[in-house]
C-alpha cells in the first residue's frame, strides 16, 4: 500500500497497479470502512481501479493522521467471500452502434458474433469518471479487444455504449469519445435533480440486453438493479 499527497487537501492512496477484480474489491472495501469511521474533516473518498482518493480539509485532519487511519483500517480487511451483488439489466439496442460492422472486420467476427460475445457476460463495475455517471466495466471478451479510435469523435448521443481494450462502458451523456461505439441504451445514467444521481455504482454487475431499435424507440425502459448470487454471474 503507497501514500501519495495529491495535493495540500488529498492523499492518494494506492493499493496495486492491475485492473483486477479482488484488487479492486479492496479498494472498495476500504472505502466503505472510511466510510463509516465518518473521520473529523474528510470530505470526499473516490474509489478507483486499484486505489482511492481522500479529500479532506486540513484545518480540521493531518496527512499524518489520515493516512496512520488508512493504515489501521487495511490491517483489519475480512477475507471473506461476497456471496451476492447487485446486477444491472441494461437494454441495448446494436442497430445503432456506430462501429459495429468495423469491429467486426478488424476482430474477424460476424456482426451477430461480436453481438453474442459483448452481451453474453457481465462487467464488473470498477468505477465511474470521466463524465458523472461514466461506468467502466472490465472483462470484455479478448476478442474483442481493440484499441481506442485513432481519431476520437466530437460527439457520441448520450447512452452510446462503447468498448476499447478490456473495457467496456456507457456515455452517460452526449460527449466527445475515442471508444468504438457497439450500441446504445434508452436508459438514462445520470439524473443530476435526482439523488443520488446515478444509477449504477461501482461494485455492481452490468449485463446488456440486447433490443431492437423499435423496442428502443417506442417502448418503455427501465433500469433493473437486482441482488443476485456471485456465482450466477456469466463470465
Amino acid at each position: 500500500m503507497e501514500f501519495k499527497p495529491c495535493s495540500e487537501d488529498a492523499l492518494l492512496v494506492t493499493l496495486g497497479d492491475l485492473i483486477e477484480p479482488s484488487l479492486n474489491a479492496r479498494v472498495r472495501l476500504l472505502c466503505e470502512k472510511l466510510k463509516a469511521q465518518r473521520l473529523q474533516g474528510v470530505l470526499e473518498i473516490v474509489p478507483a481501479y486499484a486505489s482511492l482518493l481522500v479529500v479532506y480539509d486540513p484545518l480540521l485532519c493531518s496527512y499524518t493522521h489520515l493516512v496512520e487511519r488508512v493504515q489501521a483500517l487495511s490491517l483489519a480487511f475480512s477475507t471473506e467471500q461476497v456471496q451476492e451483488v447487485y446486477l444491472v439489466e441494461v437494454p441495448a439496442c446494436y442497430e445503432l452502434g456506430l462501429d459495429l460492422q468495423s469491429v467486426a472486420e478488424q476482430t474477424g467476427l460476424s456482426v451477430a458474433q461480436v453481438i453474442e460475445r459483448h452481451s453474453g457476460r457481465d462487467y464488473l463495475v470498477y468505477c465511474l469518471g470521466f463524465l458523472p455517471g461514466f461506468v467502466y466495466l472490465g472483462g470484455l471478451d479478448p476478442a474483442l479487444k481493440l484499441p481506442r479510435l485513432a481519431t476520437p469523435r466530437l460527439e457520441v448521443a448520450a447512452g452510446s455504449i462503447g468498448i476499447a481494450n478490456e473495457q467496456t462502458g456507457i456515455y452517460p451523456i452526449a460527449s466527445p469519445a475515442g471508444w468504438h461505439i457497439l450500441a446504445q441504451t434508452p436508459i438514462s445514467l445520470y439524473t443530476p435533480t435526482k439523488e443520488p444521481p446515478v444509477s449504477i455504482f461501482a461494485g455492481d454487475y452490468v449485463r446488456y440486453k440486447p433490443i431492437s431499435l423499435k423496442e428502443f424507440q417506442n417502448s418503455p425502459h427501465t433500469l433493473k438493479r437486482t441482488l443476485v448470487p456471485k456465482d450466477s454471474l456469466h463470465a
